[in-house]
């Protein structure tokens, strides 16, 4: 009778046991679940996060290889508000010796067929006389100048009156300007930039659109076609493309990033185009802070030095590593293969 008590004891003692270890397998699971399905967040050392707008990416997002050019021209719309056919100004400066050439009423399918064609044709036609002939319907006098200069003013107006564009969408740009260098082309740089086509729309009755420069288009030796974008600062402010890669206008990006507040910002974010964060909150994010559109992808603006290749590791996969390591010991621990 006593061995049957001792053995009951000792079972109800046993179970006991059994109880306390399935509630602390039940609690790693529970914790292992809930360390599997939420992500951390360690900002700069200082603190442990849960649940923010702000996180760390998990998938890597990719850079775009980007090339800095030199763009020897300058070409931008001065006072646009009182463009017109009679007269519409523009301020331009160049480095290089050019040759500008202004068309009217020219056909958008031809300007893009000729853009494409090699260098060498391309410059063949304009030392002929024949760049876009048939394809325009109006010209302005050819501008030849052997020596640099600083910005200054180009004023432009349609010779006849009688250019016929039609009611939008139309077929034809009004105006076409091309600034081309002349310089032997034998001694020109593959990437060397050799023309900058700036395609111009003026206000009329018929499209009542805000005369602007709708496109620039950038031609180099090599026969590469490329379209100029604006970059979008975090006060606001636009600066063309040519403008921020090149190294003296690097001080345009000197402001600081709008997450941290502390470094300077150096990344374009794309497809938005906003360039206002630095590389340290760049791993942080998968939306833009400006305008919350998706980061596909993005590339540098000026140079990183704050910022190493082995501190940009650690900050983009700290969060990570801690998760990862505090997995694998809870699996070990319950038992579970890994």
């Amino acid at each position: 009778m006593v061995s049957l008590t001792a053995m009951l004891v000792s079972v109800a003692e046993f179970s006991n046991i059994i109880s306390v270890l399935a509630v602390f397998m039940c609690f790693c699971g529970m914790f292992l679940l809930i360390m599997r399905n939420m992500t951390l967040f360690w900002l700069h050392g200082e603190e442990l996060m849960f649940g923010t707008s702000v996180h760390t990416v998990q998938q890597r997002i990719p850079q775009m290889k980007m090339m800095k050019v030199h763009i020897p021209f300058t070409f931008k719309l001065q006072y646009a508000s009182k463009s017109s056919y009679a007269e519409v100004q523009f301020l331009f400066s160049s480095q290089v010796p050019y040759t500008l050439q202004a068309f009217w009423g020219v056909s958008i399918r031809e300007l893009h067929l000729f853009l494409w064609r090699p260098w060498n044709k391309f410059n063949a036609s304009l030392q002929q006389g024949v760049m876009l002939q048939g394809h325009y319907q109006q010209r302005s006098r050819v501008i030849h100048e052997q020596n640099k200069h600083a910005e200054k003013t180009l004023r432009l107006c349609l010779p006849k009156p009688d250019l016929e564009l039609g009611p939008p969408p139309r077929l034809c740009y009004p105006l076409v300007i091309f600034l081309v260098r002349r310089d032997n082309p034998t001694s020109l740089h593959p990437d060397e930039t050799v023309a900058l086509v700036s395609v111009v729309h003026i206000k009329d009755d018929d499209c009542t659109l805000p005369t602007s420069i709708l496109a620039q288009y950038l031609k180099q030796a090599n026969g590469q076609l490329s379209s100029l974008k604006q970059l979008y600062l975090a006060t606001g402010n636009v600066s063309n493309y040519e403008e921020v890669v090149n190294e003296s206008a690097f001080s345009v990006c000197e402001q600081l990033c709008v997450v941290c507040q502390f470094f300077p910002l150096s990344r374009a974010l794309l497809p938005c185009r906003h360039t206002c964060v630095c590389a340290s909150c760049f791993v942080k994010l998968d939306t833009c802070p400006m305008c919350r559109a998706p980061i596909k992808s993005y590339f540098t603006v000026r140079s990183e030095e704050y910022l190493t290749d082995s501190s940009e590791k650690t900050i983009s996969s700290h969060p990570e590593r801690l998760t990862q390591w505090l997995q694998d010991r809870l699996t070990d621990f319950i038992g579970f293969h890994r």
